[in-house]
């Protein structure tokens, strides 16, 4: 492509579609004034753009709270006024994406473009944290936090806690150690769709404020458990299957391609690698359900990189290109591909020391 040496960023988003209002998964490029994006057909990206976001007079607006069972979205807004909405595969994904977007808008005042940097800076994900284990740290019954009936605005809320009353918890419960870092954990929470803003004041500052002042320190704002965190359990099989396979810490998350068994036609899915217990789920990011549609236990397996020479054994189709294998204790096989050597690379050195 000519436009290739003025690529900013790429990767894989969700898109939902204009005329039918479905999410489709499509390969995006950021350029200086365009956003373009592509359809991917078994495993490879084709040569025209799908559409184009023309970025001149675009606002946007992240985090975009519109969908409830999608809280990655980022919304742009054209200066024809036609809106699309993105999903990211996570929160760090999307701050990176939202921030180098509004940096290309932005380009001709670079007072913006600092200010935006220092944001970024300033605001990462927590390490080696499972949002999991907090939540259910807090509906314990006896050390959890206190959910009391609320009033605002003669509106009454049953089963809520103040956003102080959760600072304050996850300072003496050790999760953060000062007012910032529990907030900042605190809007992890929210984003990730395990608590939500109830009542005017909270809602609002979600909509309308900064990454870093979503999530209100205060004694008015109103939170809850958001039902998503609220787990359907039919069966104690289905309990083991949460509890040993999804409590575990966050790893790595992203946007990879994966062979079927079956039809051995290619996917894009969203992978998920968790430590302790170590799994590598993979979800439909097409879907709403939070469920993964397949995963395994990473003990005992095998994974490497496949030669780019060619078409290896096992795979189907035309893909070409930075595949690498993994290969379960049960001898099943799972080829996957990664947008880039460095991220196939960086995905078989986070799943090596967890076999």
């Amino acid at each position: 492509m000519q436009e290739a040496a003025g690529i900013l960023k790429e990767g894989f988003l969700v898109k939902r579609g204009h005329i039918v209002r479905n999410w489709k998964v499509r390969w995006f490029v950021l350029l200086q004034d365009k956003l373009l994006y592509y359809k991917i057909e078994g495993g490879k990206k084709e040569p025209s753009p799908k559409g184009r976001i023309l970025l001149d007079g675009c606002t946007i607006t992240c985090p975009c709270l519109e969908y409830e069972n999608r809280p990655l979205l980022i919304k742009l807004r054209t200066k024809t006024n036609t809106d699309y909405f993105l999903e990211c595969c996570s929160r760090e994904e999307r701050d990176s994406w939202a921030l180098d977007i509004t940096g290309a808008i932005h380009a001709g005042h670079p007072v913006q473009v600092q200010e935006l940097h220092r944001m970024k800076n300033s605001f990462k994900l927590l390490e080696k944290i499972s949002l999991q284990h907090i939540v259910e740290r807090m509906c314990d019954s006896s050390t959890g936090i206190k959910l009391t009936r609320n009033l605002e605005q003669g509106n009454r809320y049953k089963e809520t806690f103040t956003g102080s009353a959760l600072v304050d918890w996850l300072i003496s419960n050790s999760f953060a150690v000062s007012r910032f870092e529990a907030i900042t954990l605190a809007s992890m929470l929210m984003e990730e769709n395990f608590i939500k803003p109830v009542g005017a004041r909270s809602t609002e500052a979600t909509r309308y404020s900064d990454l870093s002042e979503q999530f209100l320190d205060d004694s008015t704002a109103l939170y809850m458990f958001a039902e998503s965190s609220k787990k359907n359990i039919s069966s104690k099989e289905e309990l083991q299957f949460n509890i040993s396979e999804l409590s575990g810490t966050i790893v790595k998350q992203g946007f990879l391609v994966k062979q079927g068994h079956k039809r051995k036609n290619w996917k894009v899915r969203r992978f998920v690698l968790r430590a302790d217990p170590a799994f590598l789920h993979y979800y439909d990011p097409t879907k709403e359900e939070n469920r993964p549609v397949g995963g395994f236990s990473l003990r005992g397996c095998l994974v490497s990189a496949l030669e780019d020479n060619g078409v290896p054994a096992g795979v189907k189709g035309n893909v070409q290109g930075n595949l690498f294998k993994i290969i379960t204790k049960n001898d099943i096989h799972y080829y996957i591909q990664a947008s880039s050597k460095a991220e196939r690379a960086q995905w078989i050195e986070a799943i090596k020391p967890l076999t």
